[in-house]
């Protein structure tokens, strides 16, 4: 996405990046969901995000002439009473995004469920595998792109100068994922990686219409395939898929689903997600030719493409970046690193 509106404002730009099989990107489903967590509360920021996201994957859209975004319902199957009391509270609060079904048997046929259900409504899908793949082409055939693992020693930094091996650039970048714990530059912002499984599934009885949720979501994936998952561990030993995450999950879709299903794949990866849970954006404070564009967790499809732009803007005319989001607000722990 920084590429993307770099190419837009007519900066020239080259990306360094080796190709990975289980990066966070790759695993994602693509969902921009309005509200989040048990309380059922507003995503941060998401009033401005929606029509933001919409348009940039639009214009991506109409760029390579595909379908890209599309928008869904995410069809909420109460676990508990609890769950059914607490979005019914926020409903009565606030009808943005969510809506009550008049009809609670709608999904019998296709879902066992014990308490009902919500609507969230309208979220955005993102087909994250197409645009991965062509924007990636492109950059390839347009030699933007260098297929390698960028090796940071031999990066040479000055105030307003990068080299790496033969390149010179004004600025240099980093959108490098969970690799940034290891970045001398940045090493000390509060990354806290957070390992996500997902199964594969092949069913002829789902609609592919809706996102379905209880507890973990069922996502149209590819023709009768869907995605299932994520998990959220903060403690891992590795990024490989678990045994433990299959059983459960398998056990869990047995009883919510009518019909019988077949698991096709199962993969993990980690997601450079953050203390704070909001992203780090912009220069570093004794390093200004250094950059950094990371900490989306799992909300990279609706927070890369808004500030992928306001990274770029800041670059051109100088405008600030969102204090919440912009790296400075580490500044001492920064200054420290590199110090």
């Amino acid at each position: 996405m920084l590429s993307w509106h770099l190419q837009k404002a007519g900066l020239s730009f080259l990306i360094i990046d080796e190709q990975k099989p289980n990066t966070a990107s790759k695993a994602a489903a693509g969902i921009i969901n309005p509200v989040t967590g048990r309380r059922i509360v507003k995503t941060w920021m998401i009033d401005e995000l929606m029509p933001f996201v919409l348009n940039a994957y639009q214009s991506i859209e109409k760029e390579f002439n595909i379908k890209l975004i599309s928008q869904k319902k995410i069809i909420d199957f109460f676990p508990s009473p609890q769950m059914r009391l607490a979005f019914t509270k926020r409903f009565e609060e606030d009808t943005t995004y969510l809506a009550i079904p008049g009809q609670e048997n709608a999904w019998r046929e296709q879902f066992n469920y014990e308490f009902g259900f919500g609507e969230i409504t309208p979220v955005y899908l993102v087909d994250v595998q197409l645009l991965l793949s062509l924007v990636r082409k492109k950059f390839v055939d347009q030699h933007w792109l260098l297929e390698e693992r960028f090796d940071i020693e031999h990066l040479s930094a000055e105030e307003n100068e990068i080299r790496y091996k033969g390149i010179s650039a004004k600025k240099i970048i980093f959108c490098d994922g969970i690799q940034c714990e290891k970045n001398p530059y940045f090493n000390g912002l509060p990354f806290a990686p957070n390992k996500g499984e997902v199964l594969i599934i092949e069913s002829d009885n789902i609609p592919i219409t809706h996102i379905y949720k209880k507890g973990i979501n069922i996502v149209p994936w590819e023709n009768n395939l869907f995605w299932v998952g994520s998990s959220y561990e903060w403690e891992f030993d590795n990024d490989q898929p678990t045994e433990s995450f299959r059983n459960k999950t398998e056990a869990l879709l047995t009883h919510w689903l009518q019909s019988s299903f077949k698991i096709v794949d199962h993969f993990a990866s980690v997601r450079p997600a953050t203390l704070e849970r909001r992203p780090f954006i912009g220069f570093h404070p004794a390093r200004q030719a250094v950059g950094i564009m990371n900490g989306m967790g799992t909300k990279g499809c609706s927070l890369a493409p808004y500030f992928a732009e306001e990274l770029v803007q800041s670059i051109v005319s100088g405008a600030p970046i969102s204090g919440e989001a912009n790296v400075n607000r580490f500044s001492k722990i920064l200054m420290r690193t590199i110090s």
